[in-house]
């Protein structure tokens, strides 16, 4: 006798059947989602067309009417302004600037959410305008807060100065930036040299 349990089908739990993307039905999850996320124009309308392409293979609909009220829902949500790639695109990146994030890093996420590429330039513009060195100021800010550099204890900083070189690095800073952050020896006067202080 084995000692692998048995599965009946019975004890299965049932496979969840997506709904038929009916107008109302895209409509309810659209509103649903957008009070949920933020999100872009483009990343409503991937979201919404998986429901549709779910609905496609199991109730065989149309895909093609799927598309044709996904872009009225959007139409609606953009003259309602519940959809604006524009103040989306400058949230994210102000956001993802105090996180620590470079302006490539920034400009990358924000093509990959499908922000169009006027509204990334005007977006990190802005971050631009609001700093006097805006990628010094998100590497000291990763650096603070990742304890990393001059915010780790000195026993260990040595020891991890090339893990913190690379790490900077990994969030699209330059080498110089990196290295200029990690290697400082006086955090008030990196700080100041960030417009931080």
């Amino acid at each position: 006798m084995s000692d692998t349990p048995s599965y009946d089908k019975e004890n299965q739990p049932k496979r969840k059947v997506p709904r038929k993307a009916t107008a109302k039905y895209l409509g309810n999850v659209a509103r649903f989602y957008l009070e949920r996320y933020a999100t872009t124009e483009q990343g409503l309308r991937q979201y919404l067309m998986r429901k549709v392409n779910l609905s496609a293979r199991e109730h065989n609909t149309d895909p093609q009417e799927g598309i044709v009220i996904i872009d009225d829902l959007i139409k609606k949500f953009l003259e309602l302004n519940f959809l604006n790639d524009e103040r989306y695109a400058e949230g994210r990146s102000g956001s993802l600037h105090r996180k620590g994030k470079s302006l490539r890093a920034i400009r990358q996420d924000l093509k990959i959410k499908g922000v169009p590429e006027d509204l990334i330039a005007k977006a990190v513009g802005l971050i631009q305008d609001e700093s006097s060195n805006p990628d010094l100021e998100a590497a000291v800010s990763y650096a603070r807060r990742r304890r990393m550099g001059p915010y780790r204890l000195e026993e260990s900083r040595e020891e991890r100065r090339d893990r913190d070189l690379a790490a900077l690095g990994r969030q699209g800073f330059s080498y110089a930036i990196a290295e200029r952050v990690i290697l400082a020896d006086d955090i008030e006067d990196l700080e100041k040299e960030a417009g931080m202080g």
